[in-house]
């Protein structure tokens, strides 16, 4: 009898449902609204609601334990134990309390020494992509507990409904990788053997209750590791095959090639590998070549990242020789990563292009894809015939179409010069200018550009999207919370104001909006952070500016106030990083065209008068690629596009930019080359740690660090921004130090930002007076 479908696996889907219903649900459970067990209900319903989609799209090998209400790597934090003390765990169930409070802080609760309430666990991006992790702390004396059974009980939950799941798990190695410690020198992968039989405990406890297969994610074992890396995943793996013969083990590796990893990957005792082809597509052959006889290979071959429709009889070609050579039985085909990263359902998106719309594929979509092709693969392409047509119709209909290129951004992009690179004068030159120009105090205040949406703003911007609220209407409540924002900021003693971008939806799609070459979803989401989910923008042709796209609103809020307001705008590199991008011309190439346009707005604004200009590159860092090989190439053009969009502007003109997550020691150099005048960055949940690369490369330019997260909603003290200050200021010199919140405010209530900025202002003043 032939095989009907080679096996499909997913790796992984969004958790936060197809309408955003998880991220409702907490913010009415965090706002009391709702209760623990309505919050729990809501998560229920949404995991068998993604089971049964994902098998009704013909996934026959499905995950459980993909989900969770905030982070699956918190969500390992509490299975292994690893809870410090500051959260007050008493070693019995951990609360949701406990966990809400790790990954969000509290205002009260805290131990004295740690100040009013407690802080939550740093965050920073889950490798290179745009979701947000919960860093793992570790300690030389760390003891490591079975502490939360999650994943025997979304196992069990899955069975009881019908489907015989795959758990996945964080690979212990990766998640100690991830993780970090109070003392820089200690190494927490020397935490492993401690570790280890927790995980033990959690793979009997599956296999004990019927798992035959486990998911173990190590993608650490895309990136460059040193041998001692390597010795641990082998220790690892030997000793799970040793505890746990009977269950299964998929070791899934993504985000890039193994590369020189590949013979450690191929020797491990596991019954499966998964490997990325789309991004590393070469390794394939290797792997054919080297796999043991019984090693079953997962083919990551349909993107997991982008949203782009997959040539699917061009996959089949690929393929066909490596499936032939392996043994049906002996292939899954499955997403590159897992589809956490890409929306859910192309079919809700009704008003978009109706071309453009044939050439996109979401999470429903991209299952469907791979059950088109394991049917293909495993001798039925004449059963899907159709399907097969229909994908590369598509394919050739996107390739060209007159939407995609222009004439005029291919012009445009071959006069980029030197000269369009450079700042008319050094850095040292500019600042004198600047100084005297702006005639700032010592520490000078400024916040990050955005400021609370309300409901009132959210509502306003709803009702005139609907036609509810006419033109005149909308632009009169936009301006009134405008001006009320700069008053306040000038009441507090803010020395450099924002406009509180009250107008904007997103930092990336307000622009992408207003450029050429952009395309927008109203239910394409995908979560970054707990319930923090955004939009990206689709990038599906080349890009140009119309006309001016921030002018207007600068110029109100200047006119409201003496004191110097920036201009905000969001930068090339972040507005790439930030979107669902092209996958048919270099990422380098679609930067720079994007660079232009925001030269074109920072040209207009200094025109207006804007003497101050934000360009935020909140994603540069995040856009390294995994392999350092790799990085001079993607910093070179990252840097270089910067400095096209920003270079345009006389000495007097302060560029600012902003950065978030970042850890700068390896790549100071390509910050420093960026040549803004002053950069701010995110800080406080490192206690300035990330200042440290500044200090050490003696930076010359001036320096904005976070002095207060906005991450989390509880409202620091004055004397605990001062301490964080003293510390910045133990790194930096005085002269350089600008004194600003970690990132835009534009998530926060207005309770908790007046108390935090009027404590920020009040600690900036007292180290002004001691100085």
């Amino acid at each position: 009898m032939s095989i009907l479908s080679l096996p499909v696996a997913t790796l992984g889907t969004s958790r936060i449902g197809p309408r955003r219903e998880l991220k409702f649900a907490l913010e009415s459970y965090w706002a009391g609204k709702s209760s623990e067990a309505e919050l729990l209900e809501a998560g229920s319903g949404l995991r068998a609601a993604n089971w049964a989609r994902q098998k009704s799209r013909g996934a026959t090998v499905i995950p459980s334990n993909d989900f969770s209400l905030y982070d699956h790597v918190l969500d390992t934090s509490l299975m292994v134990g690893a809870i410090p003390d500051v959260y007050g765990w008493n070693e019995g169930p951990v609360s949701l309390k406990t966990y809400f409070t790790m990954a969000r802080g509290a205002q009260d609760g805290g131990h004295a020494q740690h100040g009013p309430g407690v802080a939550a666990q740093e965050m920073t991006k889950w490798f290179d992509t745009n979701y947000h992790y919960m860093v793992p702390e570790f300690h030389q004396d760390q003891i490591f507990k079975y502490a939360s059974r999650k994943p025997i009980e979304e196992y069990e939950e899955a069975r009881s409904l019908g489907y015989q799941t795959r758990p996945v798990l964080v690979g212990p190695v990766t998640f100690l990788k991830l993780g970090k410690s109070v003392n820089p020198a200690f190494n927490p992968l020397s935490l492993l053997d401690r570790l280890l039989p927790v995980y033990v405990d959690v793979l009997r406890e599956l296999a004990s209750r019927g798992a035959e297969w486990v998911q173990l994610d190590e993608p650490c074992l895309v990136m460059d590791i040193d041998e001692a890396s390597r010795a641990a995943v082998r220790r690892a793996y030997a000793h799970f095959a040793k505890a746990v013969p009977a269950l299964k083990i998929m070791l899934a590796t993504y985000f890039g090639g193994v590369g020189d990893n590949l013979e450690t990957v191929l020797a491990l005792p596991v019954a499966g590998v998964h490997v990325d082809l789309v991004r590393a597509p070469d390794q394939l052959d290797a792997i054919v070549a080297r796999a043991g006889r019984d090693l079953v290979v997962s083919l990551g071959v349909v993107d997991g990242r982008n949203v782009w429709r997959s040539n699917l009889p061009a996959l089949l070609d690929q393929l066909a020789p490596m499936v032939k050579k392996l043994g049906r039985d002996r292939v899954q085909i499955a997403p590159s990563c897992s589809l956490l990263h890409v929306p859910a359902d192309i079919e809700l998106e009704i008003d978009l292009d109706p071309n453009l719309k044939t050439w996109l594929a979401f999470s429903v979509q991209k299952i469907k894809e791979l059950s088109i092709l394991g049917k293909a693969l495993a001798g039925h392409a004449a059963d899907v015939a159709d399907e097969l047509t229909l994908s590369e119709d598509a394919s050739v209909t996107r390739e060209t179409s007159p939407k995609i290129h222009s004439a005029n951004v291919a012009g445009r992009m071959a006069a980029i010069d030197d000269s369009m690179r450079r700042r008319r004068s050094a850095f040292t030159q500019r600042a004198d200018v600047q100084r005297v120009a702006f005639a700032l105090p010592m520490f000078p205040t400024t916040t990050i550009g955005s400021f609370p949406q309300t409901a009132d703003v959210r509502n306003a911007r709803a009702a005139h999207a609907r036609g509810a609220l006419n033109d005149t209407q909308y632009e009169q409540l936009l301006k009134a919370e405008t001006a009320h924002t700069v008053h306040w900021q000038e009441d507090i003693g803010l020395d450099v104001l924002v406009h509180g971008e009250f107008e904007r939806n997103d930092m990336v799609q307000y622009f992408g909006e207003q450029l050429l070459g952009f395309a927008f979803t109203k239910h394409g989401w995908v979560q970054s952070y707990g319930s923090r989910c955004v939009r990206p923008p689709i990038l599906f042709g080349d890009v140009s500016r119309p006309k001016p796209m921030t002018v207007k609103w600068w110029r109100h809020a200047q006119s409201l106030t003496k004191k110097p307001v920036k201009a905000m705008l969001t930068g090339p590199v972040t507005i790439l990083n930030w979107s669902f991008v092209r996958d048919d011309i270099p990422r380098s190439e679609t930067c720079r065209q994007i660079a232009l346009a925001i030269r074109d707005e920072v040209i207009d604004l200094e025109a207006a008068g804007a003497t101050m200009i934000q360009i935020d590159e909140a994603a540069l860092r995040e856009g390294l690629p995994l392999r350092k090989s790799q990085w001079k190439d993607y910093l070179d053009w990252a840097v270089d596009s910067f400095r096209v969009c920003s270079s345009a502007v006389a000495d007097g003109t302060q560029i600012h930019t902003h950065m978030c997550y970042s850890e700068f020691n390896e790549i100071i150099d390509a910050i420093a080359a960026m040549d803004a005048d002053v950069i701010s960055i995110e800080a406080s949940r490192s206690k300035m740690e990330l200042l440290d690369a500044f200090k050490s490369y003696k930076y010359p330019n001036e320096i904005g660090p976070g002095v207060y997260d906005i991450h989390s909603p509880r409202i620091p003290a004055a004397a605990e921004i001062k301490q964080l200050i003293v510390l910045a200021r133990q790194r930096v010199s005085d002269r350089q130090l600008w004194i600003n919140p970690d990132c835009g405010l534009k998530t926060r209530r207005w309770e908790e930002v007046r108390p935090a900025l009027v404590n920020m202002v009040a600690a900036a003043r007292e180290l002004r007076a001691e100085a």
